[in-house]
Parts: C-alpha cells; structure tokens; sequence
C-alpha cells in the first residue's frame, strides 16, 4: 500500500506528500491558494466570460480540493457544471476525514458536498447540487478516449520529473482532442518542455504568472 503523509501548507490547508512519488499534492506555499489561482480563476472565471455552462475534464483528482472549488463556484455563480475526472489512486477515507478545507471554504453545506463528492460512486454522472454534476473515472490518465467533449482541463498531475510519461505528446494529443475548439487546458507548470509538447499538438500557449512560490503558469488554447 502507497504511504501517504498529511502535511500543512503555508495557506493552512492540507495537502498530501506521496512517498512512491516523492511529490506533494499541491504547493507547500498554500495548497488552497494554488488550485484557487491555477485551476479556478485561470480555468473555470476565464471560461465563464463566454459561457455559464461548463464541461471540466479534471487529470489528477487527488484530495478532491479542485472538485470543490468548482462546486463552491458554480454555486456562488449558478453556473452549470458537468465534471469528469480521471484517479487512478483514490485515497481511502481516512485520509479524506482529515482533510481541513471545509474549515477554510466559504461554503453552505461544505462538508456534505465534499464527503459527496468522494463517496458518490465511479464511472457514471452523480448529481451533487442542481448545477454540478461530477463523473469519476478510476483509470490511468494514458487510456482516455474523450473527442470535442469539454470546455476546459484542468491539468493537475504529478510534476514532469517525477511522472514524465503524462507529460508527453501523446497525452496531451488525447487532451487537445478531448477539448472542444476554443477550450482551454490549464496547469501550474511551466517548463519550456512542456509547453513546447502543448505546442507540438496544436495549442496556442499562454504564459501567465503563477501562484505564490511559482514565477509561471500555463494556459493553453485549442483554437
């Protein structure tokens, strides 16, 4: 069985230090404020310029801390979530009890949404609010097959030298075609290898400045 080690961040949030991986979950700088940056205001608010009715495709649920984000935003905006996201290594409900977000979101009901969001079972569509609907998929992220399905990814993988076989042309092939044109993949990383990937496929790349402890980030266009 994987060891996994509760840690604290700067923001006074948890994440998660992974011994197979030698990686941590989220930035040690503030695991709340990096999916907040990342994945949120540069992912889902960027999209909802043009659209309430969003499709997230998630690589790498995690603690499900980027799940809840995006319920908490799409209650707070009405907007319309339909999300998929792809863990090959669900953590047990033990870790899960001791994650301390509801304690820092300012969200109704945060802890039956979030205790929820982890339960609901795999593979099909479970309604969590009248607005967000989420799919879990317990998969490798390699075996994906979605075509001109989703609005936004939120990329949130393992860090390149720990895993750098999902950080590859052929993933992010399986990613651009997942995408509907003008949708847009997001990830704290900003290594010029990647983004020289991310262009190899097709997408147009932005470079944006990155969460407290990160110089960049990512975002990419399907146009």
């Amino acid at each position: 069985m994987e060891e996994l080690n509760l840690v604290l961040t700067e923001d006074g949030s948890n994440s998660i230090y992974s011994e197979k991986f030698k990686q941590q979950y989220h930035s040690l700088h503030g695991a709340l404020q990096e999916s907040m940056h990342v994945f949120i205001e540069a992912g889902l608010k960027y999209k909802q310029q043009s659209s309430q009715d969003i499709s997230i495709l998630e690589i790498g649920f995690g603690t499900g801390l980027n799940a809840l984000l995006t319920l908490a935003e799409s209650s707070a905006t009405f907007a319309k979530i339909n999300y998929t996201t792809i863990e090959k290594y669900p953590l047990s409900t033990d870790f899960i009890k001791q994650l301390n977000y509801c304690s820092i979101i300012p969200l109704d009901n945060c802890t039956e949404f979030f205790n929820q969001i982890h339960n609901c079972n795999w593979t099909n569509f479970n309604s969590i609010t009248e607005d967000f609907l989420i799919r879990k998929i317990n998969t490798d992220f390699e075996t994906i097959d979605f075509k001109n399905e989703f609005d936004v990814i939120y990329f949130d993988a393992f860090a390149p030298n720990s895993q750098p076989e999902l950080w590859t042309i052929n993933l992010f092939q399986k990613m651009y075609d997942a995408l509907k044109i003008n949708g847009i993949l997001v990830t704290y990383c900003a290594k010029g290898e990647v983004k020289r990937n991310l262009k190899a496929v097709g997408f147009e790349i932005e470079a944006l400045a990155g969460p407290i402890g990160k110089r960049e980030m990512t975002r990419a266009h399907k146009k």
